[in-house]
């Protein structure tokens, strides 16, 4: 299939297959799309949490509305977005880059010093929904990898994040949960919204082109 014809076929899928597993090649894959995903300034601020653990996803899906995909797919990923912006944080990401292209410059100093000023300057607040936009951007490339490799996937925002942070001690490695997503395989005779037509926006009323 080429890409647009597994975006077609991929959707969210309401019932997976507990007996299945995803390979761990594939997930292995899917990780590493969202690890090249693009983000703000190439700072990356969020991780990924890998979950296989049943009785920690049994635990999960209690904060998350019960939602059967955490526990009847084989992988939980969660994105943890950092909880705000510290000059440290910048600091280790631009030392990272000056190291891998062994190259620094007046540019790149000016750079970061203003990424320090102003980032550090905002409320937390403001910096961990920056944080969260960028581990969006991840989801999104994750969902797209997922559909490349015939695996489903489940996003997710309907949980408690607050307890699901002090369930996975998030706020000790300053970080907060912004969304999960389940990987498996559809359970096809058992899951409703397979066999529905997938709706999207007409493209004329979705890209406006300006010539």
């Amino acid at each position: 299939m080429s890409l647009i014809e597994k975006l077609q076929w991929r959707y969210a899928t309401k019932k997976m297959d507990s007996t299945k597993s995803v390979p761990q090649e594939k997930v292995e894959r899917i990780l590493e799309a969202v690890r090249l995903s693009a983000s703000s300034s190439g700072l990356q601020p969020y991780e990924l949490l890998v979950i296989t653990n049943k009785d920690l996803r049994e635990k999960i899906k209690a904060v998350a509305n019960n939602q059967a995909q955490i526990t009847d797919g084989s992988h939980l990923i969660i994105f943890a977005a950092w909880d705000t912006y510290t000059a440290d944080r910048i600091n280790k990401v631009f030392d990272t880059t000056e190291e891998i292209r062994n190259f620094r410059s007046e540019a790149g100093n000016a750079y970061r010093a203003n990424l320090i000023k102003n980032f550090t300057a905002r409320d937390p607040e403001v910096n961990f929904s920056h944080a969260a936009k960028q581990a969006y951007i991840g989801l999104g490339t994750a969902l797209i990898a997922a559909a490349e490799e015939e695996v489903d996937a489940t996003p997710m925002e309907g949980f408690n994040a607050a307890e699901l942070d002090i369930l996975l001690n998030l706020k000790e490695k300053g970080l907060r949960s912004a969304a999960l997503l389940p990987l498996g395989y559809r359970k096809a005779d058992e899951d409703w919204l397979l066999k529905m037509p997938k709706v999207r926006k007409p493209k004329e009323e979705f890209i406006t082109w300006f010539e």
